[in-house]
């Protein structure tokens, strides 16, 4: 019906232009109808993925103001990555139910936490507790057939990413031992301080889509994280990091590995948070600082982080589903009272909780002292860049900007390739699920649907899936990187 509609509305834009004695139509616009023009007789009507790939490649541009100097902390590790089912198989666990665990303490909550978010195709990561039993465990993962040894941890994936781009300079704290020096872009600056003589590892357990252990079968491809890191689990390098920027004057400083801590116990977290929030209030107050979040699963722990006042202290957060909806439950937000996402979320509901957020937390009203101005969410289907008006520029192209990445990344490529995703975002939808709603639709041809709410726009952007993706982990580091080069942060104050 909806592609039907698209169709007739292109078709008459087509017989707008002929009628005026022109053919100069765009050729994107002319494969999709299926019409020819002078460079081509194919009668071929173009996919969605063509149209919305096409439109990326003219649309997507670099903002005029750009980004010199990025400092990137604090949580970084060497990711072994394996095949979880096979994985656990190697270590002698039968399958059985799945059941969630904050913190994992053996082999046996190992299993029933995998199998709970494989089940649900689900990203989560998890604290090990026990050292011994977390060695054992890596080594059987390092001598697995199929490992593979990556760069890991949020800020070291983001310095990853950001070190793409030849201009821009990256300095990068975090415990970075030997293994994880050796694999970095060289051009990413790590302070002494940073340095350690062994390395972290996370274990990275991933699924395809599809995939079967049991009765479980994983409804999309992702991945399960633990590991025992004491390093970034506390947080050691904050005061590395925050020493570290008066020498290399960032324009724009990426937080991350808040996440780490929760697996500590209450009384490190408690003062550890304090100390952050103390540390991070020195950062200069006309430098933007963008926080990764990750999963978590203490409730008061995530309320900590709000009543801390880490969240407004911040100008700028990245996050996906599991950590929006958390977020809103510990904090008795909208839609709290769904335990989970089922299927793709609600544009409405997203973008309900979006707006509590940059109204509880946020600077929407302009009395606010508060400086968090803009929210990157990120799901597989779509990515919803959500601002406050006159903070923030160069937003539609950031978006997707975000979304271009997320296809070709996880099919391994530097480029997307319409033969290998799919659409699958929903093709209308709300602005609210609760209030006076307007109805929205998902033009191809401009592939960001933009709508505001009070004082903060929404930009919706598709996703193009990949079909088979080759890696999961990184892949919201990578989204947010990306969507942060291309955005552009006004100094002035709005009016």
């Amino acid at each position: 019906m909806w592609r039907k509609a698209v169709v007739a509305a292109l078709l008459a834009l087509a017989i707008g232009f002929f009628y005026h004695g022109s053919l100069d139509l765009p050729e994107q616009i002319l494969g999709y109808i299926g019409l020819p023009n002078s460079q081509t007789s194919s009668q071929s009507v173009n996919s969605l993925e063509q149209v919305i790939s096409a439109a990326w490649e003219a649309l997507i541009t670099l903002p005029t103001r750009q980004w010199s100097r990025v400092a990137v902390g604090v949580n970084a590790c060497v990711d072994v990555v394996v095949s979880g089912v096979g994985l656990l198989q190697a270590l002698a666990v039968d399958p059985g139910a799945g059941q969630d665990h904050e913190v994992l303490h053996s082999k046996e909550d190992l299993k029933e936490a995998f199998i709970h978010f494989m089940g649900r195709g689900a990203a989560a990561e998890r604290f090990f507790s026990d050292k011994e039993a977390f060695q054992r465990i890596a080594r059987a993962a390092a001598e697995y057939p199929s490992a593979k040894l990556y760069v890991g941890g949020n800020a070291a994936l983001i310095a990853q990413k950001l070190a793409t781009y030849p201009d821009l300079m990256v300095l990068l704290c975090g415990p970075v031992g030997p293994k994880l020096h050796e694999m970095l872009d060289e051009q990413i600056v790590v302070p002494v301080g940073s340095l350690q003589e062994t390395d972290e590892f996370h274990l990275i357990l991933e699924y395809k889509a599809g995939e079967q252990w049991g009765s479980t079968q994983a409804p999309q491809a992702n991945r399960f994280i633990f590991s025992h890191d004491v390093s970034n689990g506390a947080m050691r390098s904050l005061e590395t990091f925050i020493a570290s920027l008066e020498e290399f004057q960032p324009d724009l400083v990426v937080l991350s590995g808040l996440h780490m801590m929760e697996g500590q116990g209450r009384q490190l977290w408690e003062e550890r948070l304090k100390e952050a929030v103390l540390a991070i209030s020195d950062i200069r107050k006309d430098i933007p600082i963008h926080l990764e979040l990750a999963s978590m699963t203490d409730k008061d722990y995530m309320n900590s982080i709000m009543q801390e006042q880490f969240m407004p202290i911040v100008s700028s957060i990245g996050l996906n589903e599991q950590e929006l909806l958390f977020l809103s439950q510990a904090g008795r937000g909208p839609h709290a009272e769904l335990d989970t996402w089922k299927g793709i979320p609600d544009v409405g509901r997203v973008s309900d909780i979006l707006l509590w957020i940059l109204e509880q937390y946020g600077r929407s009203d302009p009395s606010s002292e508060a400086d968090l101005t803009r929210i990157h969410f990120h799901t597989l289907a779509y990515h919803i860049l959500a601002t406050v008006d006159g903070y923030w520029g160069n937003q539609v192209a950031a978006v997707m900007a975000g979304a271009q990445v997320a296809g070709s990344q996880a099919c391994g490529l530097r480029s997307i390739d319409v033969s290998k995703v799919e659409l699958k975002a929903p093709l209308e939808f709300h602005s609210s699920h609760v209030e006076p709603r307007e109805q929205l639709t998902l033009n191809p041809v401009e592939p960001v649907t933009v709508w505001r709410r009070r004082n903060v726009t929404f930009h919706f952007s598709p996703v193009l899936v990949c079909k088979k993706p080759l890696r999961t982990v990184g892949l919201g580091d990578a989204i947010s990187a990306q969507g942060i080069v291309y955005s552009e942060f006004k100094t002035q104050q709005p009016f």
